[in-house]
Protein backbone atom coordinates (compact mmCIF):
# COMPACT_ATOMS: atom_id res chain seq x y z
CA UNK A 1 0.00 0.00 0.00
CA UNK A 2 1.38 3.46 -1.67
CA UNK A 3 -1.30 5.75 -0.38
CA UNK A 4 -4.30 5.58 1.89
CA UNK A 5 -6.04 8.89 2.87
CA UNK A 6 -8.86 10.61 4.07
CA UNK A 7 -8.08 14.62 2.79
CA UNK A 8 -10.11 17.69 3.09
CA UNK A 9 -8.33 19.46 0.26
CA UNK A 10 -8.64 18.61 -3.51
CA UNK A 11 -7.97 14.74 -4.50
CA UNK A 12 -5.38 14.59 -7.92
CA UNK A 13 -5.42 11.38 -10.61
CA UNK A 14 -2.11 12.05 -11.46
CA UNK A 15 -1.00 11.37 -7.84
CA UNK A 16 -2.69 8.25 -6.93
CA UNK A 17 -1.28 7.15 -10.41
CA UNK A 18 2.09 7.87 -9.56
CA UNK A 19 1.82 6.23 -6.32
CA UNK A 20 0.78 2.71 -7.97
CA UNK A 21 3.58 2.69 -10.73
CA UNK A 22 5.77 0.11 -10.45
CA UNK A 23 7.94 -1.57 -13.11
CA UNK A 24 6.70 -5.36 -13.11
CA UNK A 25 2.79 -4.37 -13.47
CA UNK A 26 1.81 -5.07 -16.63
CA UNK A 27 -1.39 -3.18 -15.84
CA UNK A 28 -3.03 -0.38 -13.83
CA UNK A 29 -6.57 0.30 -13.11
CA UNK A 30 -7.86 3.31 -11.68
CA UNK A 31 -11.34 4.22 -9.97
CA UNK A 32 -12.43 8.13 -10.19
CA UNK A 33 -15.87 9.21 -8.50
CA UNK A 34 -16.78 12.50 -8.93
CA UNK A 35 -19.76 14.50 -7.74
CA UNK A 36 -22.32 14.14 -10.12
CA UNK A 37 -25.35 16.74 -10.65
CA UNK A 38 -28.23 14.49 -10.05
CA UNK A 39 -29.05 11.60 -8.04
CA UNK A 40 -32.33 9.25 -7.72
CA UNK A 41 -33.99 12.17 -10.18
CA UNK A 42 -33.41 15.17 -8.52
CA UNK A 43 -30.97 18.08 -9.00
CA UNK A 44 -28.01 17.97 -6.44
CA UNK A 45 -26.82 21.59 -5.41
CA UNK A 46 -24.07 21.01 -3.07
CA UNK A 47 -22.50 17.76 -1.42
CA UNK A 48 -20.92 17.43 1.68
CA UNK A 49 -18.85 13.80 2.92
CA UNK A 50 -17.81 13.33 6.61
CA UNK A 51 -16.32 10.40 8.20
CA UNK A 52 -16.09 8.71 11.31
CA UNK A 53 -12.59 8.94 13.09
CA UNK A 54 -12.10 5.19 12.26
CA UNK A 55 -12.31 5.83 8.50
CA UNK A 56 -8.39 5.64 7.22
CA UNK A 57 -8.23 2.65 9.41
CA UNK A 58 -10.79 0.64 8.13
CA UNK A 59 -9.93 1.76 4.49
CA UNK A 60 -6.23 0.33 5.30
CA UNK A 61 -7.97 -2.76 6.53
CA UNK A 62 -9.83 -3.15 2.86
CA UNK A 63 -6.62 -2.22 1.13
CA UNK A 64 -4.77 -5.61 3.11
CA UNK A 65 -7.53 -7.56 2.12
CA UNK A 66 -7.62 -6.77 -1.97
CA UNK A 67 -3.49 -7.18 -1.20
CA UNK A 68 -3.88 -10.31 0.46
CA UNK A 69 -6.28 -11.77 -2.35
CA UNK A 70 -4.75 -10.56 -6.15
CA UNK A 71 -1.13 -10.69 -6.94
CA UNK A 72 -1.25 -6.66 -6.37
CA UNK A 73 2.37 -4.66 -7.02
CA UNK A 74 1.27 -1.16 -5.27
CA UNK A 75 -2.24 0.29 -4.40
CA UNK A 76 -3.32 3.28 -3.53
CA UNK A 77 -6.68 5.01 -2.33
CA UNK A 78 -8.01 8.83 -1.21
CA UNK A 79 -11.18 9.94 -0.39
CA UNK A 80 -12.27 13.58 0.00
CA UNK A 81 -14.73 15.13 2.89
CA UNK A 82 -15.72 18.18 3.39
CA UNK A 83 -18.29 20.60 0.81
CA UNK A 84 -17.76 19.43 -2.54
CA UNK A 85 -19.25 20.99 -6.29
CA UNK A 86 -20.51 19.14 -8.97
CA UNK A 87 -17.70 17.56 -10.95
CA UNK A 88 -15.23 17.51 -7.67
CA UNK A 89 -13.58 14.20 -7.09
CA UNK A 90 -15.08 12.45 -4.65
CA UNK A 91 -12.64 9.18 -4.43
CA UNK A 92 -9.42 8.03 -6.47
CA UNK A 93 -8.44 4.39 -6.03
CA UNK A 94 -5.59 2.81 -8.00
CA UNK A 95 -3.99 -0.75 -8.16
CA UNK A 96 -1.06 -2.54 -9.95
CA UNK A 97 -0.78 -6.05 -10.96
CA UNK A 98 1.47 -7.61 -13.50
CA UNK A 99 -1.55 -8.27 -15.67
CA UNK A 100 -4.33 -6.32 -16.38
CA UNK A 101 -7.17 -8.65 -15.41
CA UNK A 102 -6.42 -8.53 -12.06
CA UNK A 103 -5.81 -5.18 -11.95
CA UNK A 104 -9.43 -4.68 -12.84
CA UNK A 105 -10.64 -6.93 -10.51
CA UNK A 106 -8.54 -5.29 -7.78
CA UNK A 107 -9.47 -1.85 -8.24
CA UNK A 108 -13.15 -3.52 -8.74
CA UNK A 109 -13.01 -4.98 -4.82
CA UNK A 110 -11.56 -1.97 -3.75
CA UNK A 111 -13.82 0.48 -4.21
CA UNK A 112 -16.81 -1.53 -3.95
CA UNK A 113 -15.65 -2.63 -0.47
CA UNK A 114 -14.88 1.35 0.46
CA UNK A 115 -17.99 2.12 -0.60
CA UNK A 116 -19.69 -0.31 1.80
CA UNK A 117 -17.74 -0.48 4.46
CA UNK A 118 -16.00 2.77 5.40
CA UNK A 119 -17.98 5.18 7.80
CA UNK A 120 -17.82 8.18 5.26
CA UNK A 121 -21.17 9.92 4.41
CA UNK A 122 -22.58 11.77 2.06
CA UNK A 123 -24.85 14.68 2.49
CA UNK A 124 -26.93 15.61 -0.81
CA UNK A 125 -29.13 19.30 -0.93
CA UNK A 126 -31.27 18.86 -3.87
CA UNK A 127 -32.43 22.41 -5.70
CA UNK A 128 -36.06 21.63 -4.28
CA UNK A 129 -35.24 22.49 -0.77
CA UNK A 130 -35.09 18.70 0.57
CA UNK A 131 -31.89 16.98 1.61
CA UNK A 132 -30.39 13.44 2.32
CA UNK A 133 -27.98 11.71 4.31
CA UNK A 134 -26.61 8.52 2.73
CA UNK A 135 -24.72 6.10 4.82
CA UNK A 136 -21.81 5.10 3.27
CA UNK A 137 -20.52 6.31 0.31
Amino acid sequence: MKLIGIRESALSVDEVFAAVGDDAAGGIALFVGTVRNHDGGADVDTLGYSCHPSAEREMRRIAEKVVAEYPVRALAAVHRVGDLRVGDLAVVVGVSCPHRGDAFEACRKLIDDLKHEVPIWKHQKFSDGTEEWVGAC
